[in-house]
């Protein structure tokens, strides 16, 4: 790995990930075959992963938030610093096998028309995550609206996708009103509006912990954040009639399952799981009511 005249820039956005960051830089730095340079943008983390990063990774570039900032501010932070051809945005529960980093730069040289890529993605077992989206929120709605959009995917999942640096530039960066959650499924359409394709590469492998940055959220509050995210896509892409429509499918469906679990409570071995239900579905219709 160098840092000279770098072809490949990889931004870490860390967020309470002191445990796993590490690994994740260890893998990356071991990258074989390529010139890089790394940087971590913590964001007013309350661990020490700062501590960890200036005392094991000298060569790695900090930049220490006093306030989280959000996913997508954070990344273009550093992308704003970057010098690489490619940016590589990565997950700091992630590892990346030696050779990834230049796999996915050789596809993304063998395949102008793509702008932005993303890796086989593997489960600590070695199972494969689904990291694939072929349709984006609310488009049995929506789509329409979106036009004619070039290729069959619509978003690689954002623990690790590689783009080139002048068309991220061209376009911006993340959009920063989202602030976890929804900001990859809207780079990647933004991309696609550009004329480029969205593609994996099945050459390289990663591994992902996943969910790791929310360890210390409620699962309500988790899908709190995505529905708001969710809608926030929604207002930017879709018209406010499909809005509408979107809206009242989530609420109708929010109440059936309502009405189905507090009945299968009455019944079942396990009310615990069926309580946790309860409460997603009751912040859903909570969410959709709001919106």
């Amino acid at each position: 790995m160098s840092t000279a005249d770098p072809e490949l820039s990889v931004i870490i956005v860390s967020y309470n990930t002191a445990d796993l960051i590490g690994a994740c830089l260890d893998s990356v730095l071991a990258s074989e075959h390529i010139k890089l340079e790394v940087f971590v943008v913590d964001n007013a983390s309350k661990d020490t992963g700062v501590v960890v990063i200036k005392k094991h990774f000298p060569t790695v570039r900090l930049i220490a938030n006093e306030t989280n900032r959000g996913f997508g501010a954070a990344n273009n932070q550093a992308l704003a610093c970057c010098c690489g051809r490619y940016i590589v945005f990565l997950n700091p529960d992630t590892t990346v096998a030696s050779d990834s980093l230049v796999r996915m730069m050789r596809f993304m040289d063998a395949h102008p028309d793509v702008g932005l890529a993303g890796p086989i993605i593997r489960n600590p077992n070695g199972s494969r995550q689904d990291s694939v989206s072929v349709c984006y929120p609310g488009h049995r709605y929506g789509g329409p609206e979106l036009g004619q959009l070039p290729g069959t995917i619509a978003c690689v999942l954002g623990a690790c996708q590689i783009s080139r640096a002048e068309l991220l530039r061209e376009i911006g960066g993340f959009d920063e009103e989202f602030f976890l959650y929804g900001e990859d499924q809207d780079l990647c359409l933004r991309i696609r509006q550009r004329g480029f394709l969205i593609e994996q590469i099945n050459e390289a492998v990663i591994l992902h912990h996943g969910g790791q940055s929310e360890r210390g959220s409620l699962p309500e509050e988790v899908v709190r954040k995505k529905l708001r995210a969710e809608y926030l896509f929604y207002r930017k892409h879709y018209s406010p009639l499909t809005i509408v429509r979107i809206r009242r499918r989530q609420r109708i469906r929010a109440r059936l399952q309502l009405f189905l679990k507090r009945l299968l409570l009455l019944f079942s071995s396990n009310p615990e799981l069926i309580l946790r239900k309860l409460a997603r579905y009751r912040v859903t219709l909570d969410e959709t009511t709001r919106v």
